[in-house]
């Protein structure tokens, strides 16, 4: 089980919310024992300037190989205008999207805790930035020049919040990391936290609810506290030991932002970054079946560009056949083909997405591998 501290400069920083034992003064943390446990840290210090308070609780909970938010690199992007517009610079699309029916004569400022805002359309936006700039609050604001731009980003501290943006803090925070408003279940302690990834929009998912209620079911038995996440929990990660990610996994994907998430905050994860690369290409498939003599349909691979090995996949693997591009999943990329015409014509078309392409023997079964 992680531990959460909330770390302020002063007891009465927090007298605006409800009590918790969770809370703690940076000299508390100072000094704070080692422990085996995982521990998450929210610094709400007043001053993150360098070499201050807020400054050094980051620091010093990173050296403890604590989880912080926010971190030193954050502090450091936010400190310096060139390193956050690196971050910044490719938001430019998104925000001519979402700001095209705004006027260019207007400035705009808005405050997100913890990735959430009041005014709805600007969530997606504040999700990306806190994705980017994890940070208790920021402050953003849009100008048009000759696009709509971010020309002002920071840090806030609660302290500076007004009444109606403190409850508005206060139930982002409670969002945010449940955890610590949870009262303690009397019940043994589970030994790890595993984060399960699954998405109720996907159509054909690798793990129905009857399975997830049993991988449940079985973290129970072997004291694990198991809990189903979904893709806007990003910023959760570092609450649990280990991800298993119970959906379909591709490379230009939140599944791998997840994957290399967890993998970066020493989490134990299912599928890795390293196994999502390989696996969702059939194309290193191939080659490593291949190599230790894996048996498979048999399988040629065609480059783009070159039509005597459309004529050699033909001749060799026959009519029916299965083109694929590599990356495909549930029948996207996947065609059968049933002459030279429609082989030619369907592999123009993937060759427009990729360009190799798998070319299989057409093998019938009555399930699906």
């Amino acid at each position: 089980m992680s531990q959460v501290y909330i770390v302020v400069d002063r007891p009465s920083d927090w007298a605006p919310y409800y009590p918790s034992d969770r809370v703690i003064t940076f000299e508390q943390y100072l000094s704070l024992e080692p422990g085996k446990q995982r521990v998450r840290v929210i610094n709400l210090c007043e001053n993150y300037s360098y070499l201050q308070p807020g400054y050094y609780c980051s620091l010093l909970a990173e050296a403890r190989e604590h989880h912080v938010i926010p971190s030193i690199r954050v502090l450091s992007d936010l400190s310096h205008p060139v390193l956050a517009q690196i971050q910044l610079s490719k938001l430019s699309p998104a925000l001519d999207k979402l700001l095209k029916s705004r006027d260019a004569k207007e400035e705009i400022s808005i405050k997100s805790y913890f990735g959430s805002v009041s005014e709805e359309s600007f969530q997606p936006l504040a999700r990306l930035l806190f994705e980017r700039f994890p940070c208790p609050v920021l402050s953003f604001t849009f100008r048009y020049t000759q696009r709509w731009e971010i020309v002002h980003i920071a840090a806030v501290n609660p302290s500076d919040l007004s009444d109606e943006e403190q409850t508005a803090f206060a139930e982002a925070l409670d969002y945010f990391s449940r955890k610590v408003w949870r009262a303690p279940k009397r019940q043994k302690a589970a030994r790890y936290d595993l984060a399960i990834l699954v998405n109720e929009a996907e159509t054909l998912p690798p793990s129905n609810k009857s399975a997830l209620k049993k991988f449940v079911a079985a973290g129970k038995t072997l004291g694990v506290n198991v809990e189903l996440i979904a893709p806007d929990d990003f910023m959760r990660l570092p609450e649990f030991d280990a991800l298993f990610i119970r959906e379909t996994t591709a490379i230009d994907h939140h599944t791998y932002r997840f994957a290399k998430k967890a993998e970066n905050e020493g989490l134990v994860v299912i599928d890795d970054p390293a196994s999502i690369l390989r696996c969702t290409n059939k194309i290193y498939l191939a080659k490593l079946f291949e190599t230790h003599n894996v048996p498979t349909p048999r399988t040629l691979i065609l480059q783009n560009g070159q039509g005597e090995q459309l004529q050699n996949a033909a001749e060799t693997l026959g009519f029916p056949l299965v083109l694929k591009i590599p990356d495909g999943s549930f029948s996207r990329g996947v065609v059968k083909v049933a002459d030279e015409a429609s082989l030619k014509a369907q592999a123009d078309a993937l060759f427009e997405q990729s360009s190799l392409l798998l070319a299989q023997e057409y093998l019938y079964t009555d399930f699906d591998w």
